[in-house]
């Protein structure tokens, strides 16, 4: 009786494996994979995308679509994805079952004129904000991301350091204001991270990644959904004041405060954009 639960355990836990051996290997070694399949069940994915669609309408005409950044966490509604097991049963086989949420992001790159996301790691925006340094992005795709309206390309096997030297470039035309310096770039290995709607790729937090500008007629909007094992330290005494984190799956490991899912935390919103500092 106990060999048969133990077998019915067994086929529970294989079903709940999303990634098989050889994609978690391929992650690994290249520092990111594209999983070509739907990552939530149908409905879900529609009710995400209507749920963002109101989210843009919204959106004051001075804030552009791509610096829709953090909008957990003013939107609690969002955790209904976030937290959703079709997402973390990719994650934990990349980092394990003590799962924490370290950040969300719309990028959203209007047709015409979609800014150009510079050449960067994630980890040189985030620096000593976490240690160890260790996170996945989950880049869910909410419209087609091609090469014709500005995808992401990544350049394999660059997630060895992370902190690369960087140089000022111009924000009106960049998602961001720095970009890995061209002495210091392999963008001639670079490869587009080309995606449906409701796949997904994924990167690990130090991999060397950009995108183009949307200079299509079709818009191009990803979410980025990004965790970190429970074992890594948030540095919560000198960045509390401008981030935060929440715990997701399993336990805590390094001693974390986490912020609570069912709630909204507007002021640290306003705080953010009123001293134009943030993790990214």
């Amino acid at each position: 009786m106990d060999f048969a639960r133990g077998k019915i355990m067994d086929v529970k836990q294989q079903t709940m494996q999303r990634l098989t051996t050889e994609q978690v290997d391929t992650y690994k070694r290249e520092g990111y994979l594209i999983y070509a399949q739907p990552v939530f069940p149908e409905a879900s994915f529609q009710k995400l995308k209507a749920h963002f669609e109101e989210k843009l309408e919204r959106l004051p005409p001075d804030v552009r679509p791509e610096e829709m950044d953090v909008p957990h966490f003013t939107d609690p509604a969002l955790f209904e994805w976030l937290f959703a097991d079709e997402v973390l049963d990719l994650v934990e086989p990349l980092i394990g079952p003590d799962i924490a949420l370290w950040s969300s992001h719309f990028i959203c790159k209007p047709k015409g004129n979609g800014k150009r996301v510079p050449w960067h790691e994630d980890s040189a925006y985030w620096k000593t904000a976490l240690k160890p340094m260790e996170v996945v992005t989950v880049w869910l795709a909410i419209d087609p991301s091609t090469t014709a309206n500005g995808c992401m390309y990544v350049v394999p096997r660059t997630h060895d350091n992370g902190y690369s030297d960087y140089v000022p470039v111009d924000k009106t035309m960049h998602v961001f204001d720095t970009e890995i310096t061209p002495s210091k770039m392999r963008d001639k290995l670079a490869v587009p991270c080309e995606l449906q709607p409701n796949h997904a790729s994924l990167h690990d937090g130090k991999l060397i990644h950009g995108s183009p500008p949307n200079t299509s007629s079709i818009r191009r909007c990803g979410y980025t959904m990004r965790y970190m094992p429970t074992y890594a330290r948030f540095d919560q005494e000198s960045l509390g004041a401008l981030h935060q984190i929440y715990l997701a799956r399993g336990r805590d490991r390094a001693g974390n405060t986490y912020a609570d899912p069912g709630k909204a935390y507007p002021e640290l919103a306003r705080y953010r954009e009123s001293s134009g500092k943030k993790l990214h």
